[in-house]
């Protein structure tokens, strides 16, 4: 679970990411959370952008994707989140406290 301080910490980190998962209509497939297990193990932090055809909310995907990938909400704004999951072999972030 992320503390206030890391949540924010994180959010400042994540501004100036672009999305690198898009999710459109056919939603959160085997293989889309293969790819963000993928990227999450490299990169730790990912900014997901919800597809106006997306059948998902930006909310609902990023609290599924969550569950699924054993990750945590950052932010969730407009039709993007971003989540975060600390790499097992080498973490990037210093997260505070």
């Amino acid at each position: 679970m992320l503390t206030g301080k890391q949540r924010s910490y994180l959010r400042k980190q994540g501004n100036q990411l672009n999305p690198v998962v898009q999710i459109g209509k056919k939603g959160i497939t085997p293989d889309l959370l293969k790819q963000v297990e993928e990227v999450l193990e490299a990169k730790e932090l990912i900014k997901i952008r919800a597809l106006n055809n997306s059948l998902y909310t930006a909310r609902e995907m990023a609290e599924e994707l969550a569950e699924e990938c054993n990750a945590e909400i950052v932010q969730v704004i407009g039709n993007v989140c971003l989540i975060y999951r600390q790499s097992e072999e080498d973490p990037y972030y210093n997260l505070p406290g």
